[in-house]
């Protein structure tokens, strides 16, 4: 620093200064710290969680429809797999994964996320973690499931599966399965992306060849299986020349 950039007092003065502006606890440099917490907390927590699957879907999903009783099956059929199960922590139909997994004796576990309209985790998740930053509880998913369950939902679930099928077409990640639930739910939107966006050129046809669209459980869990033990292929993705 040079002429008027010099400054006149040092940063311990200014950490130890108890008479100065709080400002600085909310500025980007000390946001920083934060974030390097939350991944810190997340790992911490996650790293002896063993093989687990990411169940993601609708929070408004009502406890007496259909899709909250799928989510329970899939949690169930999940741990009865032998895998732990992650969802996002809420209400609807992650409740029901988690649900699934807890009653199933298995490994129930919760990634909240802060939200004005969200009280907390469920009372199924057997091993929480809150976040206040999507970009860090994202990561968790990635790094700690071997796959996505995607059950019916709204932009929040439509989020994580594209930030999926995104990561395995840019090889980001090794390529995992993901499997949407509810064949007549999802059924328009690979109706659009096949005839429109397909059409249009915007995607390959080996993007749409990572997507499993099944109503069967067990067809679901058996492509988790897959992965866990090295069978599990998707096609290798066309790469703009």
């Amino acid at each position: 620093m040079r002429r008027g950039q010099v400054d006149t007092s040092t940063t311990d003065q200014r950490l130890l200064d108890s008479r100065g502006p709080s400002d600085w606890v909310h500025t980007d440099p000390w946001r920083v710290m934060k974030i390097q917490a939350e991944f810190v907390e997340g790992f911490n927590a996650l790293a002896e969680l063993g093989p687990a699957i990411a169940v993601f879907g609708s929070a408004r999903t009502q406890v007496d429809h259909q899709f909250y009783a799928l989510a329970e099956r899939v949690g169930g059929a999940l741990v009865d797999a032998g895998f732990a199960v992650i969802t996002g922590g809420g209400p609807g139909a992650m409740e029901g994964a988690n649900k699934g997994a807890s009653e199933g004796g298995g490994v129930s576990v919760g990634l909240g996320i802060e939200l004005p309209f969200e009280a907390g985790l469920n009372r199924w998740v057997d091993m929480g973690i809150n976040f206040r930053y999507f970009f860090a509880r994202k990561m968790m998913f990635v790094k700690y499931s071997q796959g996505f369950v995607v059950l019916p939902g709204g932009l929040g679930t439509f989020d994580e599966l594209f930030e999926a099928l995104t990561l395995v077409q840019t090889q980001k990640v090794t390529s995992f399965p993901v499997v949407l639930m509810g064949v007549d739910y999802w059924s328009g939107l690979l109706d659009w992306m096949r005839d429109t966006v397909l059409a249009e050129g915007k995607i390959n046809a080996s993007d749409l060849d990572m997507i499993t669209l099944t109503d069967d459980v067990d067809e679901a869990v058996s492509l988790m299986v897959q992965a866990r033990e090295g069978r599990y292929r998707t096609p290798e993705p066309e790469l703009p020349e």
